[in-house]
Protein backbone atom coordinates (compact mmCIF):
# COMPACT_ATOMS: atom_id res chain seq x y z
CA UNK A 1 0.00 0.00 0.00
CA UNK A 2 2.84 2.43 0.81
CA UNK A 3 4.15 1.92 -2.76
CA UNK A 4 0.84 3.23 -4.12
CA UNK A 5 1.11 6.19 -1.77
CA UNK A 6 4.56 7.09 -3.08
CA UNK A 7 3.40 6.66 -6.69
CA UNK A 8 0.70 9.25 -6.04
CA UNK A 9 3.10 11.56 -4.24
CA UNK A 10 5.70 11.28 -7.01
CA UNK A 11 3.04 11.57 -9.76
CA UNK A 12 4.21 8.28 -11.30
CA UNK A 13 1.76 6.45 -13.55
CA UNK A 14 1.69 3.38 -15.81
CA UNK A 15 3.76 1.86 -17.20
CA UNK A 16 5.99 3.11 -14.38
CA UNK A 17 5.50 2.00 -10.77
CA UNK A 18 7.26 2.12 -7.41
CA UNK A 19 8.92 -1.23 -6.91
CA UNK A 20 10.20 -0.58 -3.41
CA UNK A 21 11.06 2.07 -0.83
CA UNK A 22 14.16 2.16 1.38
CA UNK A 23 14.83 4.65 4.17
CA UNK A 24 18.36 5.14 5.48
CA UNK A 25 17.76 6.81 8.84
CA UNK A 26 21.43 7.46 9.58
CA UNK A 27 21.89 9.43 6.36
CA UNK A 28 18.28 10.73 6.25
CA UNK A 29 17.94 9.38 2.72
CA UNK A 30 14.75 8.03 1.15
CA UNK A 31 15.29 5.87 -1.95
CA UNK A 32 12.41 4.88 -4.23
CA UNK A 33 12.99 2.07 -6.71
CA UNK A 34 11.11 2.81 -9.97
CA UNK A 35 10.48 0.13 -12.60
CA UNK A 36 8.24 -0.35 -15.63
CA UNK A 37 5.84 -3.12 -16.57
CA UNK A 38 7.53 -6.00 -18.40
CA UNK A 39 6.77 -6.13 -22.10
CA UNK A 40 6.08 -2.40 -22.38
CA UNK A 41 7.03 -0.75 -25.66
CA UNK A 42 8.16 2.90 -25.62
CA UNK A 43 8.07 5.78 -28.11
CA UNK A 44 11.23 7.62 -29.11
CA UNK A 45 11.57 10.95 -30.98
CA UNK A 46 14.05 9.45 -33.47
CA UNK A 47 11.47 7.07 -34.95
CA UNK A 48 7.68 6.79 -35.12
CA UNK A 49 5.75 4.11 -33.27
CA UNK A 50 6.46 2.06 -30.16
CA UNK A 51 9.72 0.17 -29.85
CA UNK A 52 10.76 -2.95 -27.89
CA UNK A 53 13.13 -2.76 -24.94
CA UNK A 54 16.67 -3.87 -25.79
CA UNK A 55 18.09 -3.65 -22.27
CA UNK A 56 17.99 -1.37 -19.22
CA UNK A 57 20.24 0.77 -17.07
CA UNK A 58 19.84 2.24 -13.59
CA UNK A 59 19.68 6.02 -13.19
CA UNK A 60 19.61 7.88 -9.88
CA UNK A 61 17.51 11.03 -9.96
CA UNK A 62 17.46 13.57 -7.12
CA UNK A 63 13.87 14.53 -6.27
CA UNK A 64 12.27 17.02 -3.87
CA UNK A 65 12.82 16.25 -0.21
CA UNK A 66 10.24 14.30 1.75
CA UNK A 67 10.00 16.52 4.82
CA UNK A 68 13.64 16.95 5.93
CA UNK A 69 14.87 13.80 4.15
CA UNK A 70 16.58 13.74 0.79
CA UNK A 71 14.71 11.72 -1.79
CA UNK A 72 16.34 9.78 -4.63
CA UNK A 73 14.62 7.83 -7.39
CA UNK A 74 16.50 4.75 -8.60
CA UNK A 75 14.94 4.26 -12.02
CA UNK A 76 15.36 1.21 -14.26
CA UNK A 77 15.49 3.09 -17.53
CA UNK A 78 14.85 1.19 -20.80
CA UNK A 79 16.97 1.36 -23.92
CA UNK A 80 14.88 0.61 -27.00
CA UNK A 81 15.89 -0.77 -30.38
CA UNK A 82 14.73 1.38 -33.29
CA UNK A 83 13.79 0.02 -36.73
CA UNK A 84 17.20 1.09 -38.11
CA UNK A 85 18.93 -1.08 -35.49
CA UNK A 86 20.13 1.78 -33.32
CA UNK A 87 19.64 1.59 -29.55
CA UNK A 88 18.45 4.67 -27.69
CA UNK A 89 17.72 5.50 -24.03
CA UNK A 90 14.12 6.43 -23.16
CA UNK A 91 14.00 8.77 -20.16
CA UNK A 92 10.73 8.99 -18.22
CA UNK A 93 8.76 12.21 -18.75
CA UNK A 94 9.54 13.39 -15.22
CA UNK A 95 13.33 13.14 -15.67
CA UNK A 96 15.05 16.53 -15.68
CA UNK A 97 16.98 18.38 -18.38
CA UNK A 98 20.24 17.68 -16.54
CA UNK A 99 21.21 14.09 -15.88
CA UNK A 100 20.64 13.16 -12.24
CA UNK A 101 17.56 15.22 -11.35
CA UNK A 102 13.80 15.22 -11.75
CA UNK A 103 11.90 18.08 -13.37
CA UNK A 104 10.37 19.06 -10.03
CA UNK A 105 13.76 19.30 -8.35
CA UNK A 106 15.16 21.43 -11.18
CA UNK A 107 12.10 23.70 -11.06
CA UNK A 108 12.71 24.31 -7.35
CA UNK A 109 16.38 25.14 -7.95
CA UNK A 110 15.45 27.62 -10.71
CA UNK A 111 12.90 29.32 -8.48
CA UNK A 112 15.40 29.70 -5.62
CA UNK A 113 18.22 30.92 -7.88
CA UNK A 114 16.09 33.78 -9.18
CA UNK A 115 16.22 35.27 -5.67
CA UNK A 116 19.38 33.91 -4.03
CA UNK A 117 23.06 33.35 -4.90
CA UNK A 118 24.00 29.95 -6.28
CA UNK A 119 26.16 29.20 -3.23
CA UNK A 120 23.24 29.74 -0.83
CA UNK A 121 20.94 27.53 -2.91
CA UNK A 122 23.67 24.87 -3.12
CA UNK A 123 23.83 24.71 0.69
CA UNK A 124 20.04 24.57 0.97
CA UNK A 125 19.65 21.61 -1.40
CA UNK A 126 22.94 19.90 -0.49
CA UNK A 127 24.51 20.13 -3.94
CA UNK A 128 27.76 21.58 -5.20
CA UNK A 129 27.81 25.15 -6.55
CA UNK A 130 28.73 23.73 -9.95
CA UNK A 131 25.67 21.46 -10.13
CA UNK A 132 23.32 24.31 -9.21
CA UNK A 133 25.02 26.53 -11.78
CA UNK A 134 24.76 23.76 -14.40
CA UNK A 135 21.00 23.41 -13.89
CA UNK A 136 20.38 27.14 -14.28
CA UNK A 137 22.70 27.49 -17.27
CA UNK A 138 21.07 24.56 -19.07
CA UNK A 139 17.59 26.04 -18.67
CA UNK A 140 18.70 29.55 -19.63
CA UNK A 141 20.51 28.27 -22.73
CA UNK A 142 17.49 26.26 -23.91
CA UNK A 143 14.99 29.05 -23.18
CA UNK A 144 17.10 31.73 -24.88
CA UNK A 145 17.66 29.49 -27.91
CA UNK A 146 13.89 29.06 -28.24
CA UNK A 147 13.07 32.78 -27.82
CA UNK A 148 11.08 34.37 -30.65
CA UNK A 149 12.07 38.01 -31.17
CA UNK A 150 9.92 38.62 -34.27
CA UNK A 151 7.73 41.19 -32.47
CA UNK A 152 10.56 43.32 -31.02
CA UNK A 153 10.75 46.84 -32.48
CA UNK A 154 11.92 49.13 -29.63
CA UNK A 155 15.05 48.31 -27.67
CA UNK A 156 17.21 49.84 -24.96
CA UNK A 157 20.94 49.17 -24.97
CA UNK A 158 23.29 49.83 -22.07
CA UNK A 159 26.50 48.53 -20.54
CA UNK A 160 27.22 47.33 -17.02
CA UNK A 161 30.52 46.57 -15.30
CA UNK A 162 31.26 42.88 -15.00
CA UNK A 163 34.33 42.98 -12.74
CA UNK A 164 37.08 45.32 -11.59
CA UNK A 165 38.96 47.19 -14.27
CA UNK A 166 37.64 48.00 -17.73
CA UNK A 167 35.46 44.92 -18.04
CA UNK A 168 31.91 45.39 -19.25
CA UNK A 169 28.85 43.59 -20.53
CA UNK A 170 26.38 45.05 -23.00
CA UNK A 171 22.68 44.37 -22.49
CA UNK A 172 19.85 44.77 -24.96
CA UNK A 173 16.29 44.84 -23.65
CA UNK A 174 12.85 44.78 -25.24
CA UNK A 175 11.32 48.14 -24.28
CA UNK A 176 7.72 46.94 -24.55
CA UNK A 177 8.16 43.66 -22.66
CA UNK A 178 10.64 45.20 -20.21
CA UNK A 179 12.99 42.23 -20.36
CA UNK A 180 16.60 41.46 -21.28
CA UNK A 181 16.89 39.71 -24.64
CA UNK A 182 20.65 39.78 -25.29
CA UNK A 183 23.90 39.82 -23.29
CA UNK A 184 27.44 39.95 -24.68
CA UNK A 185 30.93 40.89 -23.40
CA UNK A 186 32.33 44.36 -24.12
CA UNK A 187 30.83 47.75 -24.86
CA UNK A 188 32.13 48.63 -28.33
CA UNK A 189 30.41 48.87 -31.71
CA UNK A 190 30.89 45.13 -32.26
CA UNK A 191 28.38 44.41 -29.50
CA UNK A 192 25.64 46.00 -31.63
CA UNK A 193 26.70 43.84 -34.58
CA UNK A 194 26.43 40.77 -32.35
CA UNK A 195 22.95 41.88 -31.31
CA UNK A 196 21.92 42.19 -34.96
CA UNK A 197 23.12 38.62 -35.57
CA UNK A 198 21.21 37.49 -32.48
CA UNK A 199 18.00 38.95 -33.95
CA UNK A 200 18.46 37.01 -37.18
CA UNK A 201 18.98 33.80 -35.22
CA UNK A 202 15.66 34.31 -33.38
CA UNK A 203 13.03 34.87 -36.08
CA UNK A 204 13.79 38.60 -36.41
CA UNK A 205 15.77 41.02 -38.56
CA UNK A 206 17.86 44.09 -37.84
CA UNK A 207 15.58 46.13 -40.13
CA UNK A 208 12.56 45.65 -37.86
CA UNK A 209 14.16 47.67 -35.02
CA UNK A 210 12.68 51.15 -35.38
CA UNK A 211 13.77 52.77 -32.11
CA UNK A 212 16.86 52.45 -29.91
CA UNK A 213 17.49 54.17 -26.58
CA UNK A 214 21.19 54.47 -25.75
CA UNK A 215 23.62 56.73 -23.96
CA UNK A 216 25.94 59.00 -25.95
CA UNK A 217 28.67 56.42 -26.38
CA UNK A 218 30.37 56.91 -29.75
CA UNK A 219 30.72 53.14 -30.06
CA UNK A 220 26.99 52.53 -29.52
CA UNK A 221 26.03 55.33 -31.93
CA UNK A 222 28.34 53.95 -34.61
CA UNK A 223 27.15 50.39 -34.01
CA UNK A 224 23.47 51.32 -34.24
CA UNK A 225 23.92 53.40 -37.40
CA UNK A 226 25.80 50.57 -39.10
CA UNK A 227 23.85 47.51 -37.94
CA UNK A 228 20.30 48.75 -37.17
CA UNK A 229 19.65 50.94 -40.24
CA UNK A 230 15.97 51.70 -39.55
CA UNK A 231 16.39 52.54 -35.87
CA UNK A 232 15.75 56.07 -34.65
CA UNK A 233 18.19 56.87 -31.88
CA UNK A 234 16.85 58.40 -28.67
CA UNK A 235 19.20 59.75 -26.04
CA UNK A 236 17.63 59.25 -22.65
CA UNK A 237 16.72 62.58 -21.00
CA UNK A 238 18.14 61.37 -17.72
CA UNK A 239 21.57 60.80 -19.30
CA UNK A 240 21.51 64.36 -20.65
CA UNK A 241 20.53 65.80 -17.26
CA UNK A 242 23.24 63.66 -15.62
CA UNK A 243 25.85 65.35 -17.85
CA UNK A 244 24.47 68.75 -16.83
CA UNK A 245 24.64 67.78 -13.15
CA UNK A 246 28.26 66.74 -13.58
CA UNK A 247 28.92 70.15 -15.15
CA UNK A 248 27.47 71.80 -12.03
CA UNK A 249 29.79 69.71 -9.82
CA UNK A 250 32.79 70.60 -11.96
CA UNK A 251 31.89 74.30 -11.88
CA UNK A 252 31.56 74.17 -8.09
CA UNK A 253 34.92 72.40 -7.73
CA UNK A 254 36.61 75.13 -9.76
CA UNK A 255 34.85 78.04 -8.06
CA UNK A 256 35.18 76.83 -4.47
CA UNK A 257 38.95 77.17 -4.73
CA UNK A 258 38.43 80.92 -4.39
CA UNK A 259 35.00 80.83 -2.71
CA UNK A 260 34.92 78.66 0.47
CA UNK A 261 31.14 79.25 0.81
CA UNK A 262 30.56 76.59 -1.85
CA UNK A 263 32.17 73.82 0.19
CA UNK A 264 29.68 71.22 1.39
CA UNK A 265 27.04 72.18 -1.20
CA UNK A 266 27.58 69.28 -3.59
CA UNK A 267 24.41 67.32 -2.80
CA UNK A 268 22.36 70.48 -2.38
CA UNK A 269 23.16 71.34 -5.99
CA UNK A 270 22.65 67.84 -7.38
CA UNK A 271 19.27 67.00 -5.82
CA UNK A 272 15.95 68.30 -7.11
CA UNK A 273 14.85 71.36 -5.14
CA UNK A 274 11.65 69.71 -3.88
CA UNK A 275 13.70 66.92 -2.30
CA UNK A 276 15.85 69.27 -0.23
CA UNK A 277 15.30 69.93 3.45
CA UNK A 278 14.52 73.49 4.56
CA UNK A 279 18.12 74.23 5.51
CA UNK A 280 19.39 73.05 2.13
CA UNK A 281 16.73 75.06 0.30
CA UNK A 282 17.76 78.18 2.22
CA UNK A 283 21.42 77.60 1.27
CA UNK A 284 20.42 77.10 -2.37
CA UNK A 285 18.27 80.24 -2.41
CA UNK A 286 21.14 82.24 -0.92
CA UNK A 287 23.42 81.01 -3.70
CA UNK A 288 20.87 81.65 -6.46
CA UNK A 289 20.42 85.23 -5.24
CA UNK A 290 24.00 85.78 -6.39
CA UNK A 291 23.43 84.36 -9.89
CA UNK A 292 25.08 87.37 -11.54
CA UNK A 293 28.35 86.77 -9.72
CA UNK A 294 28.38 83.01 -9.05
CA UNK A 295 29.03 80.73 -12.02
CA UNK A 296 27.87 77.72 -9.99
CA UNK A 297 24.48 79.41 -9.56
CA UNK A 298 24.28 80.03 -13.31
CA UNK A 299 25.22 76.39 -13.99
CA UNK A 300 22.36 75.23 -11.71
CA UNK A 301 19.98 77.60 -13.51
CA UNK A 302 21.03 76.24 -16.93
CA UNK A 303 20.42 72.67 -15.80
CA UNK A 304 16.93 73.49 -14.56
CA UNK A 305 16.16 75.24 -17.84
CA UNK A 306 17.35 72.12 -19.68
CA UNK A 307 15.17 69.90 -17.49
CA UNK A 308 12.14 72.11 -18.23
CA UNK A 309 12.79 72.01 -21.99
CA UNK A 310 13.13 68.23 -22.10
CA UNK A 311 9.91 67.78 -20.11
CA UNK A 312 7.94 69.35 -22.97
CA UNK A 313 6.22 67.16 -25.56
CA UNK A 314 5.96 69.35 -28.69
CA UNK A 315 9.01 68.40 -30.73
CA UNK A 316 9.10 71.70 -32.66
CA UNK A 317 8.98 73.69 -29.40
CA UNK A 318 11.68 71.51 -27.85
CA UNK A 319 13.86 71.90 -30.94
CA UNK A 320 13.66 75.71 -30.93
CA UNK A 321 14.10 76.08 -27.16
CA UNK A 322 16.97 73.59 -26.99
CA UNK A 323 18.78 75.31 -29.84
CA UNK A 324 18.45 78.67 -28.05
CA UNK A 325 19.58 77.09 -24.76
CA UNK A 326 22.76 75.85 -26.43
CA UNK A 327 23.41 79.33 -27.87
CA UNK A 328 22.90 81.01 -24.50
CA UNK A 329 25.20 78.58 -22.68
CA UNK A 330 27.94 78.88 -25.28
CA UNK A 331 27.87 82.66 -24.82
CA UNK A 332 28.29 82.29 -21.06
CA UNK A 333 31.48 81.87 -19.04
CA UNK A 334 30.39 78.58 -17.43
CA UNK A 335 32.97 76.41 -19.19
CA UNK A 336 31.86 72.92 -17.96
CA UNK A 337 28.27 73.61 -19.06
CA UNK A 338 29.57 74.69 -22.48
CA UNK A 339 30.78 71.11 -22.96
CA UNK A 340 27.22 69.91 -22.34
CA UNK A 341 25.90 72.37 -24.93
CA UNK A 342 28.45 71.16 -27.49
CA UNK A 343 27.55 67.55 -26.74
CA UNK A 344 23.84 68.30 -27.24
CA UNK A 345 24.57 70.03 -30.55
CA UNK A 346 26.54 66.99 -31.73
CA UNK A 347 23.62 64.69 -30.87
CA UNK A 348 20.79 67.16 -31.36
CA UNK A 349 18.34 64.90 -33.23
CA UNK A 350 18.68 62.09 -30.70
CA UNK A 351 18.15 64.44 -27.75
CA UNK A 352 15.09 66.05 -29.35
CA UNK A 353 13.70 62.59 -30.20
CA UNK A 354 13.07 62.10 -26.47
CA UNK A 355 10.11 64.52 -26.69
CA UNK A 356 8.34 62.07 -29.00
CA UNK A 357 9.53 58.60 -28.03
CA UNK A 358 9.83 59.16 -24.26
CA UNK A 359 12.08 56.12 -24.29
CA UNK A 360 14.27 55.80 -21.25
CA UNK A 361 17.00 53.43 -20.12
CA UNK A 362 15.75 53.74 -16.56
CA UNK A 363 14.41 50.21 -16.34
CA UNK A 364 17.56 48.65 -17.83
CA UNK A 365 19.67 50.63 -15.36
CA UNK A 366 17.45 49.22 -12.61
CA UNK A 367 18.30 45.77 -13.99
CA UNK A 368 21.99 46.73 -13.80
CA UNK A 369 21.43 47.62 -10.14
CA UNK A 370 19.86 44.22 -9.45
CA UNK A 371 22.74 42.48 -11.21
CA UNK A 372 25.36 44.42 -9.24
CA UNK A 373 23.53 43.57 -6.00
CA UNK A 374 23.46 39.88 -6.98
CA UNK A 375 27.17 40.06 -7.82
CA UNK A 376 27.98 41.54 -4.41
CA UNK A 377 25.94 38.88 -2.61
CA UNK A 378 27.78 36.18 -4.53
CA UNK A 379 31.11 37.92 -3.80
CA UNK A 380 31.64 38.46 -7.50
CA UNK A 381 31.37 36.42 -10.67
CA UNK A 382 34.45 35.45 -12.65
CA UNK A 383 33.03 33.99 -15.86
CA UNK A 384 30.88 35.58 -18.56
CA UNK A 385 28.67 32.47 -18.75
CA UNK A 386 27.75 32.85 -15.08
CA UNK A 387 26.97 36.56 -15.47
CA UNK A 388 24.82 35.87 -18.52
CA UNK A 389 22.90 33.16 -16.69
CA UNK A 390 22.28 35.41 -13.68
CA UNK A 391 21.12 38.34 -15.83
CA UNK A 392 18.61 36.21 -17.70
CA UNK A 393 17.35 34.65 -14.47
CA UNK A 394 16.89 38.09 -12.91
CA UNK A 395 15.51 40.03 -15.86
CA UNK A 396 14.99 37.78 -18.88
CA UNK A 397 11.40 36.79 -18.08
CA UNK A 398 12.23 33.49 -19.75
CA UNK A 399 9.47 30.98 -20.34
CA UNK A 400 10.70 27.70 -18.86
CA UNK A 401 7.26 26.05 -18.95
CA UNK A 402 7.86 24.61 -22.44
CA UNK A 403 10.82 22.59 -21.17
CA UNK A 404 9.60 22.06 -17.60
CA UNK A 405 5.86 22.23 -16.81
CA UNK A 406 6.67 22.85 -13.14
CA UNK A 407 8.85 25.94 -13.79
CA UNK A 408 6.88 29.17 -13.76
Amino acid sequence: MHNNLFEAALNISAPWFVQGVDFDESNKLLTNGIDFVAGTRFPHPDAEGLHPVHDTQIKRLRHLNFFQHECVLEVRVPRVRLPNGKVRVVDPKWAGQLDGFTLLFEAMVLMLCRHMPFAVVARMVNLSWHRVHAICTRYVDIAVANTDLSSVTDVAIDETSSKKGHNYLTLAADMDARKVIFVTPGKDADTIEEFAKHLVAHEATADQITSVSIDMSKAFISGVEKNLPNARITFDKFHVIAHASEAISETRRIEQKVDPELKGMRWTLLKKREKLCKEQRDDLDTLLAKITTKRTARAWHYREQLRDILNRKQINVVSVMLSQWCTNVLRSKVEPMKEVARMIRRHFDGVVAWSQTRQTNGFIEAINGLFQAAKRKARGFTRFETMRTVLFLIAGKLDFSKINPHAA
